[in-house]
């Protein structure tokens, strides 16, 4: 049986620093080992512009994660955790959203969460934190940088930049949104 080629790599990036928050995402989508789109929008905000999320996984599973996470918040307004864990929850138990593959970092101006469909919410330590193939890159970047005078955008921006060098599965095509 043939084996069919999966989608592959993203890289986000959140950085919390002196009250701002930023999430940072490559703009590059594979195939194998081809690259099918340079400027993919995988960060974007949410709702009334009060939350921003990035996403590493399926394009349409990702929407569908962004859409139910919306109606959570519009369930639950100003508070991202109890949105954040009735979703996953959901994520967790419902059949259907249960086979979904993708993972999301999530914040606002309190706080950042990384979602999972295994149902974890997980707050990251010290502001940063980071998800898909080059993911480990941009965090050990990030995390070096954070006690710089650089703030919290230059931070993502600098370490997305060193994740584009070394993961071949990232690119510079920098997608930035900020609370």
């Amino acid at each position: 049986m043939a084996q069919i080629e999966q989608w592959h790599g993203t890289t986000i990036l959140t950085v919390r620093k002196n009250g701002k928050v930023v999430i940072a995402g490559d703009g590059q989508v594979s195939l194998g080992q081809t690259v099918i789109k340079s400027n993919a929008r995988k960060v974007r905000p949410l709702g009334t512009g009060l939350v921003i999320a990035g996403f590493a996984g399926a394009t349409a599973d990702a929407m569908t994660l962004f859409e139910r996470l919306e109606a959570k918040l519009e369930q639950y307004p100003a508070q991202l955790t109890r949105a954040c864990v009735e979703m996953a929850k959901d994520w967790r138990t419902d059949r259907y959203l249960r086979r979904l593959e993708a993972m999301m970092i999530v914040a606002d101006v309190n706080v950042t969460l990384v979602l999972t469909g295994t149902g974890d919410v997980l707050e990251p330590e010290r502001g940063v934190t980071a998800i898909g193939s080059g993911g480990n890159f941009a965090l050990a970047a990030a995390r070096a940088l954070i006690d710089t005078d650089l703030d919290a955008e230059a931070i993502a921006r600098k370490a997305m930049a060193i994740a584009a060098e070394i993961c071949v599965y990232t690119n510079g095509n920098v997608t930035v949104e900020s609370l």
